[in-house]
């Protein structure tokens, strides 16, 4: 059970996290609940599973830093963050960035959850074939949040449609998004892999996990 303690006490900071941001958002609840919504559910996902299919304590930190990153943005919206308008100012942007973070996290953090269920899970094997699947995974999930970001600013309302878009007026918003959440994936992949083994070797043994040499 000792293994547990570091996800149980990333899940009460979460909860805590979530009740600070939601209770009264600058941006509004709705605009909340559409950016940090789906990162929630992951979580769920990974509180449910995590005695039948516990995951390594990096890809737990990795997933809570990542949720961390989205409250902040829901919180404020992408376009008015504080951290991304004092960047802006700062180093005379002609835009707030902080939105190209999230989409760098898109990429940084997901690649080792979905490099960890296809090690632990598939006949792949560590090396040229895993990266290249990996990279291309998280591209389609960097390319499906453009369609859904897409979708959700046609169905909502309008303000708050503009702001979870929040392509700021840059023509290549969408393609500069899925860019940089492959390069998260490309630099997580290329420099943290061994980090992440060393990680996965830590993780006990359960009945009904596929455990691979080396791991």
């Amino acid at each position: 059970m000792t293994y547990y303690r570091l996800p149980a006490v990333l899940l009460v900071l979460t909860v805590l996290l979530s009740l600070a941001t939601f209770i009264d958002p600058p941006a509004g609840r709705l605009n909340w609940f559409l950016e940090v919504g789906p990162g929630l559910i992951g979580i769920a996902l990974l509180v449910a599973t995590a005695r039948r299919f516990p995951m390594s304590h990096l890809v737990y930190v990795c997933c809570f830093a990542h949720l961390c990153i989205l409250m902040y943005g829901g919180y404020y919206t992408y376009a008015a963050t504080p951290l991304g308008n004092w960047a802006k100012e700062s180093f005379d942007l002609v835009r707030n960035h902080y939105d190209r973070v999230g989409h760098l996290a898109l990429g940084l953090f997901p690649a080792f959850t979905i490099r960890e269920i296809l090690l632990r899970l598939t006949p792949l094997q560590r090396g040229g074939w895993l990266f290249f699947i990996i990279v291309s995974i998280v591209l389609a999930i960097g390319a499906f949040w453009e369609l859904l970001e897409w979708w959700v600013s046609l169905i909502v309302a309008a303000e708050v449609g503009q702001a979870y878009l929040g392509s700021q007026g840059d023509v290549w918003d969408a393609q500069w998004d899925m860019f940089l959440a492959m390069v998260g994936g490309i630099i997580s992949l290329g420099f943290f892999s061994g980090v992440h083994d060393w990680s996965m070797a830590r993780i006990p043994a359960v009945i009904g996990t596929r455990r691979k040499s080396g791991e």
